[in-house]
């Protein structure tokens, strides 16, 4: 227990010292000590507990006091931020969050004991070693990124707040996965809102800050739809624990509205249609803010908490919330990322694409689904954390984060470029992890006779070459003339992604032991019984086989036999070239220099229409349905 309380509040410590700290070299050793320590202990605590289901008591009479005055603070803090910009409705959603944690607080939740307020189980532990791990190598990326940020920006040096916000945030995090007390982890949830306002207003610019109110205003929501779940669960059944809440629904007890609601604030924290916005907004902030707060971690709490409640999930209300708007937002977001050139921009959709992917398995719920979601979750964290931070690193060395404006990046940043082209494959070619656990769900979709679920599965899937082909022949396409420029690379950037590849390429590689050692063991705990597989385990260490060959084979013909009989011949130019492979003559005979475009179709997937059509279906979709469970709870139906 003592490692799991260290998770929780070491961050905060740790944030509290970066920010007293204004010394550059002696806060960079704080920030390099402290993410090794959360990484050291979040893999300590895992091995600790694996393959248990453990809870903890933790006498919560003054913790959830201070708990409640810490929510009461940062409500009222945002209440005044929204009336200062003049955003009237963040305003009053942080007020009607406050009247009502308050109210239950002091009424129903008086007289609730939480008998176990943490928890450590398969699920959990997940997602503790993707924030403590990935995580950390985030926030050291940021140590090297922030420096080079610095020097561009004008004003004060901000970067003390800036590591102290990013600590905060991790803390709330790991209390999030690690709570089992619904107000504690309700408390926490909003803490990663109040993060991601803070860091995605980190430049003050009114662009950022409009976007970070918007994310503001579209979480609060869904804590007040998380709150809403409390107060009913505490009124009905007198239960104030997770773990009691899934118990009560696989007894029979009347929890679909709850369920509703909270997978209501699961989709709205994992950005889902018709919420999706504000995670496209959020891409003002840093990149390592949309590394680990929109990529990695936060938006990751959504699919955990719907994850978590995938036992109750299925044939009801809350399971055709979570196909229908997760299913739904994986076909639409993959379309609109076909429409954009903006690197950021394509990662965002595709983040939001695939946490759609992981809701809609969670809602099936079923074994085999629910193992695929879970798979889909190790894998996009990491594979996505690499593609952010090597854009972010491209943006310093390039002055864009354009994929029109990476030709020749293979010449100019070779070793970036070959980190990029790794994160890329492993999206969405064989025989990496993306891809398998793709096709698991489309196989727990076909087993689950949903059709509409199977045809977003298919075609969303088919769409992805359109965008990830584009970037990758941006990638691998070799232009001369280029000179290498990757001098000014900060170590703690190369370290951070050589390590995130490295580690997306281990993952896939060994991909059957990550199914029968970390996520067969967390659906034991989830379910009954856990029947056979979409993809047999036999299946699995073939796939682990062939990554190894695809991986081994390439550096062995390259770097053992070390082939130099290659014969270089002048690139064709379509033209009369004029000697320096770069230009040629044109019809005019004037000099036409060599570009390469990539066509993205905007009149068919423009994202204002594709995001019409997500917004009107998934919004109809959750309103029916939610609407639905409402009448069957006060007896109307």
């Amino acid at each position: 227990m003592i490692l799991l309380i260290f998770l929780i509040i070491f961050p905060v410590l740790a944030a509290v010292m970066i920010l007293l700290t204004r010394n550059e070299r002696v806060r960079s050793a704080i920030v390099h000590i402290s993410a090794a320590a959360v990484m050291i202990a979040s893999i300590l605590l895992v091995l600790q507990y694996h393959g248990q289901n453990t809870f903890f008591e933790l006498d919560s009479g003054y913790v959830t006091m201070g708990i409640f005055l810490a929510e009461a603070m940062i409500s009222l803090g945002l209440f005044y931020l929204g009336l200062k910009h003049k955003k009237y409705l963040a305003s009053a959603f942080a007020i009607i969050q406050l009247v009502m944690i308050s109210w239950y607080e002091f009424g129903i939740g008086h007289d609730i004991h939480a008998s176990n307020n943490l928890h450590i189980d398969g699920l959990s532990s997940i997602i503790v070693l993707i924030i403590g791990v990935i995580g950390s190598l985030i926030i050291i990326y940021a140590v090297g990124y922030m420096r080079d940020y610095q020097k561009h920006a004008e004003g004060k040096d901000r970067r003390p707040w800036f590591f102290f916000v990013m600590f905060v945030f991790m803390s709330a995090m790991f209390g999030i996965v690690l709570s089992n007390n619904l107000a504690w982890m309700l408390f926490f949830w909003e803490v990663t809102t109040a993060c991601s306002f803070l860091l995605i207003g980190f430049t003050k610019t009114e662009e950022a800050t409009d976007n970070s109110f918007r994310a503001l205003t579209m979480n609060l929501l869904g804590g007040i739809g998380f709150t809403a779940a409390i107060i009913i669960v505490g009124s009905d059944l007198g239960i104030a624990e997770m773990d009691k809440l899934i118990e009560a629904g696989l007894a029979g007890a009347a929890v679909m509205l709850p369920v509703c609601l909270l997978v209501f604030a699961g989709i709205v924290k994992a950005a889902q249609m018709p919420f999706h916005s504000w995670l496209l907004g959020a891409m003002v902030a840093p990149t390592p803010v949309s590394a680990l707060l929109h990529s990695s971690t936060m938006v990751k709490a959504g699919v955990f908490l719907v994850i978590k409640l995938s036992p109750l999930l299925g044939t009801d209300a809350a399971g055709y919330v979570a196909m229908s708007v997760g299913g739904v937002t994986f076909l639409l977001a993959s379309m609109a990322a076909i429409s954009q050139s903006n690197a950021k921009r394509v990662l965002a959709y595709s983040t939001i694409a695939n946490l759609g992917l992981i809701i809609a398995c969670a809602g099936v719920g079923t074994p085999e689904a629910v193992w695929a979601a879970i798979m889909l979750t190790i894998f996009h964290a990491v594979t996505k954390s690499l593609l952010f931070l090597c854009v972010g690193t491209a943006e310093h060395n390039i002055g864009s984060r354009d994929i029109e404006d990476m030709d020749g990046l293979f010449s100019r940043m070779p070793r970036l470029a070959g980190l990029m082209i790794i994160g890329i494959m492993a999206m969405f070619l064989a025989p990496f992890g993306m891809l398998v656990a793709k096709w698991s769900s489309m196989a727990s979709f076909v087993d689950a006779q949903n059709v509409i679920l199977i045809i977003c599965v298919c075609f969303g899937s088919a769409v992805t070459i359109f965008y990830w082909g584009k970037w990758l022949g941006k990638m691998v396409a070799v232009m001369a003339g280029r000179e290498n420029t990757e001098g000014p690379v900060h170590r703690q950037e190369w370290f951070a992604t050589g390590t995130l590849a490295a580690m997306t390429l281990a993952l896939c590689a060994l991909i059957p032991v990550i199914s029968s050692h970390i996520a067969v063991p967390a659906l034991g705990e989830m379910f009954t019984s856990v029947s056979d597989l979409a993809i047999p385990s036999s299946d699995l260490y073939i796939v682990g086989i062939i990554t190894l060959l695809a991986v081994l084979l390439p550096l062995f013909y390259f770097r053992v036999l070390e082939r130099n009989d290659t014969e270089i011949r002048p690139i064709y130019m379509c033209g009369v070239g004029l000697g320096d492979n770069l230009t040629y003559s044109g019809s005019m005979g004037n000099e036409v220099e060599v570009s390469i475009r990539n066509w993205y179709m905007h009149d068919w997937f423009g994202e204002e229409r594709i995001g019409r059509i997500g917004i009107v279906i998934t919004a109809g979709a959750m309103l029916v349905l939610i609407l639905y469970s409402a009448l069957m709870w006060t007896g109307a139906i």
